[in-house]
């Protein structure tokens, strides 16, 4: 085999990076949504890898809940200030107090379906005529309808029937007044993709990804972090577990799994030997219904 010889990842990294190029080039304001978790971080390296030397054609859009963990957050705004990038940040708090919405009640009141307001505002401010992110295909059914270039109305709603052909890595970003698209660069990547990157790449996590102690309570077989933003019942069990999360949502939402992983090549091992996809094993808003996100996306959830 020649030296030169691509492996895979340089096959996924290459169609990666000409997604961000098409991106530039055919849409007038797109933004890249970051969260701080591993796959908005993954699109981060991938953008530094298609434009720099120069800057990004896109600000740094994250929709804050106001119940993120915060080593996301602090990840978050640690790195946009390292690469000088301009960082735009919504709160869904704000959303709630100025359309007088009603927050969800119960034990996990979760403000997920909020963020939708809050998303769809923040593209009316800003224009944005396109916006980016880390959906992959094997995270949720849902998303695996989804193509790379998914067009929304002028409702910010998205119809999974009304899908554009996309054949041989041709994007059709044309759109009409009011929609928008959203872009997945990394459609195609698995979980294990994006790990096996990470470490190719040497890029540098929120230590909420590797194992560490932190009190939860056992829900329905999930391990949920013990928070101010979830109501403890009095037959709740506190309990300190040795824990890591596979997705970083809401702590109102994202149940950690067990593990004493503290390394990425740990990491690695554990996601190939499971049978569960990172969203079905720790995401509890997913469980609300068979088509609890193809319901949300098409309301113009991300």
């Amino acid at each position: 085999m020649s030296k030169y010889s691509l492996d895979y990842l340089d096959h996924l990294e290459s169609e990666a990076i000409h997604i961000f190029r098409e991106v530039a080039g055919q849409f007038e304001r797109p933004a890249l949504l970051f969260s701080g978790g591993k796959d908005s971080i993954t699109l981060v390296q991938l953008a530094l890898k298609a434009f720099r030397p120069g800057k990004f054609p896109f600000p740094l859009v994250h929709i804050d809940t106001g119940h993120n963990f915060p080593e996301a957050l602090k990840y978050r705004d640690e790195l946009a200030e390292r690469l000088g990038e301009k960082l735009i940040v919504r709160n869904v708090e704000d959303t709630i107090k100025a359309k007088n919405l009603t927050e969800p009640k119960g034990k996990f009141a979760s403000r997920n379906a909020l963020q939708t307001f809050t998303l769809l505002d923040t593209i009316e401010e800003f224009k944005f005529d396109a916006c980016i992110g880390g959906a992959r295909r094997d995270e949720e059914k849902a998303r695996a309808k989804e193509r790379i270039f998914s067009v929304r109305d002028e409702f910010g709603q998205w119809d999974p029937k009304l899908q554009r052909p996309e054949l041989w890595n041709t994007y059709n970003g044309r759109i009409n007044k009011g929609e928008n698209v959203r872009v997945f660069p990394i459609s195609n990547w698995t979980e294990l993709d994006v790990w096996n990157y990470i470490r190719r790449e040497k890029i540098e996590l929120p230590s909420i990804y590797f194992s560490h102690e932190r009190d939860v309570i056992d829900h329905e077989g999930q391990l949920v972090a013990v928070s101010d933003f979830i109501k403890l019942d009095a037959t709740d069990t506190v309990l300190k577990k040795t824990v890591r999360y596979r997705t970083v949502g809401d702590m109102t939402c994202t149940a950690a799994v067990e593990s004493k992983a503290d390394n990425i090549d740990d990491i690695i091992s554990e996601i190939t030997a499971t049978k569960t996809s990172e969203r079905g094993e720790t995401r509890i808003d997913d469980k609300v219904s068979e088509a609890a996100m193809e319901d949300r996306k098409k309301n113009g959830y991300f």
